[in-house]
């Protein structure tokens, strides 16, 4: 089958451009979570299970909201839809505020899925608008140029907002642990609680700001057809989306997938936590992650399509996967090392403490990076005219960043934190299994269709 997209423009950097800051938006409002996991877990006296609950709000907002967001985008096209978007994030930013001042944990889980609810629009509407904005051999490469713009991001999150809010952590933890009036151990709380403000407040008037310049940019529609698939609409009966096995199962894997990428880079800190580090190296564990994961971007840039084939890609990224998670878990816990590491909101190198067993945490990020380009478009190849809702599908399966990384809160309460990564064994599997399957279910739908 031939896929192509129609009304593109003739030149796509000024999109690609505009969409790459967009990502930029996704990666520093998805990454930030991993920091804000350990303030909200101290500020609103969590325990591990009830702290996972920050990433189970702003997940399963993708999967509640997918469809909706489909149909949206059906109403307004893709421009008008990234702008409703950005201002639902606004509102999800601003509920913050109240959630802060209240030190109230309901209301923070409500901020996270209304930016959730805004996120989901936007990537129903951004990720098969790269896919289709050129050739579908090439896409895995255009979303992994998007990819290292949302990863760079997220570098910069987690330690920006730990830097600001966790400033002094470690002083305030004796503090807490020293105090036994209830009053001042609340006072010191709201305190924490109350740090959040500033961040969010600039975040809600700087997605205001963008959801005006793109309202007023030109952004062209473009639509993906699908010759073929157009042909057999009219002579058979595959008319529904449900049609496609391999879209159905890419669904099923980038659920898993999304859950392994959201445990690496959500649990990482607290992990390192656990094992005795000190904040002012383990708020630095995601950015690390998210390091390697950029790394991987930029092999998929020079690699794809010409030496390595999308699938191929995913071949080597689930049996990393496999490998750097069986040394996290086998490793043990104490065995540690001094690294070298950039601080990005100082621009001055730091000596980071790194267990070697949340190195190969770290090293998922890696495995991780072509996992999301390539699913795409082999789940999208030969879709046409349902690429829309075939593509809310997929934003559907982000629900997965909901509810594993919550399964892995639950297993590190019963056993341990190091224990509780061997979750991320079977989402590997999976992965791999869609890999070795993809081509031919597509080529045994395709022959029925005949």
């Amino acid at each position: 089958m031939k896929s192509q997209a129609t009304a593109a423009p003739k030149n796509n950097l000024v999109p690609l451009i505009i969409i790459g800051v967009l990502f930029f938006v996704f990666g520093f409002v998805t990454w930030i979570n991993g920091a804000l996991i350990p303030i909200l877990k101290t500020a609103c006296q969590l325990n591990d299970f009830m702290s996972y609950f920050v990433t189970f709000a702003f997940y399963i907002s993708y999967f509640v909201m997918a469809l909706p967001s489909s149909w949206i985008l059906q109403k307004t096209g893709f421009r008008n839809g990234m702008v409703i978007g950005l201002l639902v994030m606004m509102a999800g930013a601003l509920i913050f505020i109240p959630a802060a001042l209240d030190r109230s944990y309901v209301i923070f889980l409500l901020g996270l899925f209304t930016i959730g609810t805004g996120l989901a629009l936007l990537q129903t509407a951004v990720n098969p608008y790269v896919t289709i904005l050129g050739p579908i051999e090439s896409a895995a490469k255009r979303i992994s140029i998007m990819g290292i713009a949302n990863k760079f991001a997220g570098v910069l999150a987690p330690v920006m907002l730990a830097s600001v809010v966790l400033k002094n952590a470690e002083e305030l933890n004796e503090k807490l642990a020293a105090t036994t009036d209830p009053a001042m151990h609340a006072q010191l709380l709201d305190q924490l609680s109350h740090r959040l403000i500033f961040p969010y407040l600039l975040m809600a008037g700087f997605l205001a700001a963008l959801a005006i310049f793109i309202r007023f940019t030109h952004l062209p529609e473009i639509e993906a057809t699908d010759d073929e698939v157009v042909a057999d609409d009219a002579k058979n009966d595959k008319r529904t989306v449900f049609s496609f096995p391999h879209l159905i199962f890419g669904v099923v894997a980038l659920f898993f997938y999304v859950g392994v990428e959201v445990i690496a880079g959500d649990t990482i800190i607290r992990y390192g936590q656990s094992l005795g580090v000190a904040m002012e190296s383990a708020k630095f564990y995601t950015s690390l992650m998210l390091v390697f994961m950029v790394m991987g971007y930029f092999v998929g840039v020079a690699l794809i399509p010409k030496y390595l084939s999308q699938k191929g890609a995913l071949f080597i990224c689930s049996l990393s996967g496999i490998a750097f998670a069986l040394l996290a878990l086998f490793i043990p816990a104490h065995h540690q090392f001094t690294l070298p590491f950039l601080d990005f909101t100082t621009f001055q190198t730091i000596s980071l403490t790194l267990p070697y067993t949340v190195l190969f945490v770290a090293l998922l990020g890696l495995s991780n990076s072509l996992i999301w380009p390539a699913i795409w478009p082999l789940a999208l190849q030969g879709i046409g005219r349902f690429t829309k809702t075939a593509s809310a599908m997929l934003i559907m399966a982000i629900a997965g960043g909901a509810t594993i990384p919550l399964l892995y809160g639950y297993l590190a309460g019963k056993s341990s934190t190091q224990a509780a990564y061997w979750i991320v064994i079977p989402c590997y599997l999976i992965i791999f299994a869609f890999a070795s399957l993809v081509d031919r279910l597509r080529r045994q739908n395709s022959s029925k269709a005949i």
